[in-house]
């Protein structure tokens, strides 16, 4: 996230970067490219530009520069489609409760300390003011020097909550090189193997890939499958004996009954498929969500958070059961 004050900070210009998966890009783009090009022409008139990058990822970098004014609007008209998307999924769905629209943004690891506040207090100070959840990412994004910013409310809150991160990073801007995320294409990602199924690893996220799926079965018919143990199955010997290691995610009260599962069910295939351990906190009082910790080598805790977000996604959208 770039910025550049004139005449004593009352113009200012911005480079604010998100981060989309696949759908949410596909929602902001429309049938035929009408959606983004109706957001493009709405916000060109005052001198903004909204730039979406190329490439067969399952991750998309969206990029929005221009004045201050034109930036929030094109957050509000992207924050209203994705509530839309949500308004129309629950529909016909089962879900009681509306989950809040999310949007992920891209910024500098050295901005994220002033983002966060001493003891964390100026990213409370944000939620509080603005009703906003926020989130910022303990490891940085692949191959890069950014962390994710994840934001989540209504969008009302959520603009004035990038109002409040953007006077953030104007007044504490990033120090030495930035070495921006780029995803990768799914083709030259690496390839876990679990249960009879293949999965190309993507980010923090494991991505089913069919095709390989059914190469990976004619294999096994001819190959002999030892699994490593217990802690891993699935896994064929030296596939994945990398060290154990953990990593915690958050989300909102509301969905934790979708990955629990009646009696546990969904919770329990989840670790079976993964091979994680995945431990979901208490609630807290006041907190309008959930920590879980999932424990594994880097491949079962990739396997898990996709298996969890499948979970989140089929749930919001009505899908059913993964």
């Amino acid at each position: 996230m770039d910025g550049s004050a004139k005449e004593g900070g009352l113009s200012v210009t911005l480079t604010i970067r998100l981060l989309m998966h696949g759908k949410e890009v596909g929602s902001i783009i429309g049938k035929k490219g009408e959606t983004v090009k109706k957001m493009r022409e709405e916000v060109r008139s005052s001198g903004a530009r909204i730039n979406i990058s190329e490439g067969s990822c399952p991750e998309r970098i969206v990029t929005i520069t221009g004045p201050t004014d034109a930036i929030f609007k094109a957050f509000a008209m992207i924050a209203e489609k994705f509530e839309e998307d949500i308004n129309s999924s629950m529909t016909n769905s089962t879900v009681t409760s509306k989950p809040p629209v999310t949007l992920r943004l891209v910024v500098p690891a050295s901005q994220c300390g002033s983002l966060i506040g001493k003891g964390g207090s100026k990213i409370r100070e944000i939620r509080e003011s603005t009703g906003a959840q926020v989130q910022v990412a303990g490891d940085l994004l692949p191959n890069s020097t950014e962390r994710a910013v994840t934001i989540s409310g209504t969008p009302e809150a959520i603009i004035q909550c990038v109002r409040q991160i953007c006077v953030v990073m104007l007044e504490s801007p990033p120090k030495g090189a930035t070495i921006p995320y780029r995803p990768k294409p799914a083709a030259s990602a690496p390839v876990i193997f679990a249960g009879g199924q293949a999965y190309t690893i993507q980010g923090q996220y494991a991505i089913p890939h069919p095709d390989l799926t059914k190469l990976h079965q004619l294999a096994m018919q001819h190959t002999p499958f030892t699994p490593l143990g217990q802690t891993t199955p699935g896994f064929p010997a030296g596939l994945d004996n990398a060290q154990t290691t953990s990593h915690e995610i958050t989300i909102p009260n509301d969905l934790v009954g979708c990955i629990i599962g009646r009696q546990g069910s969904k919770i329990n295939e989840i670790r079976q498929m993964s091979g994680a351990q995945i431990k979901i906190a208490n609630a807290v009082e006041g907190s309008a969500e959930r920590q879980i910790t999932i424990i594994g080598s880097p491949a079962n805790i990739s396997l898990a958070q996709y298996l969890i977000n499948a979970r989140l996604t089929s749930e919001v959208s009505g899908m059913g059961t993964l």
